[in-house]
Parts: structure tokens; sequence; C-alpha cells
């Protein structure tokens, strides 16, 4: 471990990590917003914005448990060093670049775990692994997008139920005003999850300099720069990203989009709450599959939501490689 790593090298891995918290707001700006652009209760200039807002206070309300589990629950942090962060990195970048360009909602989360463990794997096998935090993470894979679409269909049946009487349109005119409430909500889950995993990279790169001292903790300034870098990221939007999810996997009401913003904010309140970084793309494509299956089976375009499970399935192998390569071509060139 080269614990005397110059300040510079050291500025510059923060800022490729920065630059991958910019990125995956800017990739994930769609798992915020797709529902309420494509339900037009906001147009996309102003939903980014109010999008943004909520990811950048979520730490007002989230502790950092999500965090310290990608700092020292996905690779020992004991192994962890200036080259195994960069490899993590660029498998995390690379990959979000690749997808973002093909406009497939691919898992930034999972795309950075897969970093890790493909840089970790090349500097010491699978001794690097903490399988007691792998698990659960890889277990949250399947499981965070069927809880979304659970919740998304349970919150559709029973209000269609209590609401038969009502008119579409009277219907329709109460939930535009709902759906600010469960976009908000969702934002905050974005934020309160997603950003954490950034500050866990930086914080066990300055753990491993011994710039924290003996305990790992992740500093203040580290919280506020990577919520700011995650909100600025889905302040640019994802145009491509929001067309898939908003209107392709298939068409929403306004209560249709508040049902499924709403079952995606209360699993990612829960999944960060237990301190496991989940996917928001998986949670909210499940919960507008959800949505769109309690209309009909053939409501859901299966053939764009099959693409997507296969992005879910390649994401960590693929950012692994690239980052177990990235990890070795920085060491033939040192």
């Amino acid at each position: 471990m080269d614990v005397a790593l110059s300040f510079p090298l050291l500025f510059g891995l923060i800022a490729i990590a920065l630059v991958f918290d910019f990125l995956n707001g800017l990739h994930d700006a769609a798992n915020s917003i797709a529902t309420i652009v494509s339900t037009r209760v906001l147009s996309p200039q102003y939903a980014v914005a109010w999008a943004a807002f909520f990811n950048f206070i979520a730490f007002l309300f989230f502790g950092l448990h999500v965090a310290n589990t990608l700092g020292t629950g996905i690779i020992a942090a004991t192994i962890v060093d200036p080259q195994v962060v960069f490899g993590a990195l660029m498998g995390a970048i690379w990959w979000n670049l690749i997808t973002w360009g093909l406009g497939i909602p691919s898992s930034s989360s999972h795309a950075l775990v897969g970093g890790l463990i493909g840089a970790g794997l090349a500097k010491a096998g699978t001794a690097a692994i903490v399988w007691k935090g792998l698990l659960p993470t890889t277990l949250a894979i399947v499981a965070s997008p069927l809880i979304g679409f659970l919740l998304a269909l349970l919150l559709v049946l029973i209000l269609s139920w209590v609401l038969i009487r009502r008119t579409p349109f009277a219907v329709d005119n109460k939930f535009r005003y709902l759906q600010f409430v469960s976009a908000s909500m969702y934002s905050l889950g974005h934020g309160g999850n997603d950003a954490q995993k950034t500050m866990g990279i930086i914080a066990v790169l300055l753990f491993s300099q011994g710039h924290l001292g003996s305990e790992f903790y992740v500093p203040f300034w580290v919280v506020i720069t990577c919520q700011a870098c995650m909100a600025l990221g889905t302040l640019m939007g994802g145009w491509r990203i929001v067309k898939t999810m908003g209107s392709k996997i298939t068409r929403l009401t306004p209560m249709q989009g508040f049902c499924a913003e709403t079952g995606g904010a209360i699993t990612l309140f829960g999944a960060t709450y237990l301190g496991i970084p989940v996917s928001t793309t998986h949670t909210i494509t499940g919960a507008i599959i959800g949505v769109g299956a309690a209309k009909r089976m053939s409501a859901v375009r299966w053939g764009v939501a099959n693409n997507i499970v296969i992005a879910w399935i390649v994401t960590i192998p693929a950012s692994a490689a690239i980052a177990a390569a990235s990890y070795w071509l920085v060491g033939l060139l040192r």
C-alpha cells in the first residue's frame, strides 16, 4: 500500500470518483424524472431541477450506512490502494458511458460494485472479497426490482378499487399534484442511496492513504461534495434513458406514475436504512413494469424490458472485466 501517494495524484483520483458521481446523476436522472415527465406533470427542464434539489438534500434524511458498505463491505479495506480505486472507477465509468450512449438504463450502482470486484480480484484474488457484504448486495439485484414491482402493482390495484367511481379526468387531475410528492420521495431515495456509493469510494481511498486515522468514517466535506456532484449530473439530465424509462416500457397515467414512484421510493428507503447499495434503475424499472402489468400483461413492452434485464445481468461481469484490465494496465505503466 503506497501511503506516500502525492497530493496531485490523490486529488486526481478523487476527481475521477466525482466524475463517476456526476455521470451517475446524469445516467440515473431518468430514474427520478421519467414518470413525472412521461405523464406531462412537469416539463423535462423543470423535472430535472426538481429531482436535483431533492438529490442534494438527501444527506439530511439518511445515515451513511451505504457508504460504509461500499467502503469496507464489498472488498477488504486493507487491500485497497490507489491502483484498485482507479481500476474500480474506470470499470464503472466506462460501462456507464457505453450504456448511456446506447440508451440502456443499466445500473450505475452495480457497475461500481462490479468495478470493485474486478479490481480487487486483479490484486488479491478471491481473498479480496467481503462475502457478508457482497452477498446481500447481489441478492438485492433480484430483490429490489421485484419489491418495486409488487409494491407498485399493489398500490395500483388498491387505488383503482378505491377510486372506481371517480372519472378518469378527476383522478388524473388529483394525481398530477400527488406526483410532486412521490417524485420528491423517489429523488430523496435516489440521492440517499446512490451518492453514498461514491462517498464510500473516496473515504476508503483516504483511509488507505492514512488520512482518516485508524477508524474508517466519511468526512462531511466528502458527503457534501458527492451530493452536489450527483445533483449537478441529474440537472444535466439523461434524455436518451428518460425516453426508454418513461414511455418505451409502458404508457403511464399520473396515478400510475405516482404508484411507480412511491413503490420505488419505499424500496429505496428500506435498502438505504439497511445499508444495501441497490440499483435505483432496477427498482424504478420493476415498479414501472408493475403498474403496466396491473392494466394487462400486454401493456408492458416485454421486448424492451427483456433488453434491460440482459443489461442488468451483464453489468457486474462487464464492469469487473474493464476494472481488472484497467488495474493491470496501470501496473504495466508503473
